[in-house]
């Protein structure tokens, strides 16, 4: 199976309290300046993002996402933001301590199996699959995930939230940026879980670490033009 119709880690998620705050944070952090994103009218966020492909995270990204101050969210009344982006404590972090690290996602060839699975053999409520879109320069991006009615990432962001994307790909446009992605690593109290949802959705593990930890973590570790770096997510998110 290539890459494009394989499970795998999709992309990771940067959280920042403004877009030009988060393209700031990524060429002090990462020496980069990252490609354009686009605006989603559903949630009323906007993101750049930054190719981090490499053979053993093959069409993987870094997505750089805040609120966008002049869009009202066309999500229905009542139902938070993905990525626990209505949380006001998590916001309150970002906004005193900068961007960071809070999530990753992964890509499935079949959202609805993976997404079943996870709720039958797991017990797992991911929430609802739902479609959602962004216009680009080079035409309109289509994908399906997986995005609780409460917002909740779950597992203090170590459980990945689903996607399963239409005919184009983030990477399809995205040019080469001098940085890679080497490792992941999730630290957790429950890390069986993590094991037993990774390998039900049929997500290889070869390049994830997951460790057992009595505080929930993610570590990222990416090569860089300033070297080696390594983001971590808060131990108060």
């Amino acid at each position: 199976m290539n890459a494009a119709n394989a499970s795998r880690l999709d992309h990771l998620v940067v959280l920042a309290d403004t877009l030009n705050e988060g393209v700031r944070w990524c060429e002090k952090t990462l020496g980069v300046i990252p490609d354009a994103g686009g605006e989603h009218p559903l949630m009323g966020t906007h993101n750049r993002l930054i190719n981090v492909a490499c053979a053993a995270f093959p069409r993987a990204y870094l997505e750089i996402i805040a609120l966008d101050a002049k869009a009202v969210p066309t999500r229905s009344a009542g139902q938070q933001r993905w990525f626990d982006m209505d949380d006001p404590v998590l916001l309150a972090q970002v906004a005193q301590h900068g961007p960071q690290l809070i999530h990753w996602v992964a890509a499935v060839p079949d959202l609805a199996r993976a997404h079943a699975a996870w709720r039958t053999q797991l017990g797992v409520d991911r929430g609802t699959l739902i479609h959602a879109s962004r216009p680009t320069a080079t035409g309109l991006l289509e994908w399906q995930i997986t995005v609780r009615d409460d917002g909740q990432r779950l597992m203090s962001g170590c459980l990945p939230t689903l996607i399963q994307w239409g005919d184009v790909h983030p990477c399809d446009s995205l040019p080469p940026s001098g940085v890679r992605l080497d490792a992941l690593q999730l630290e957790h109290p429950d890390a069986q879980l993590l094991r037993d949802a990774l390998d039900a959705a049929g997500l290889p593990r070869a390049h994830i670490t997951i460790e057992h930890a009595s505080t929930p973590a993610i570590r990222a570790t990416l090569s860089t033009p300033r070297g080696l770096v390594t983001l971590t997510t808060s131990h108060a998110a």
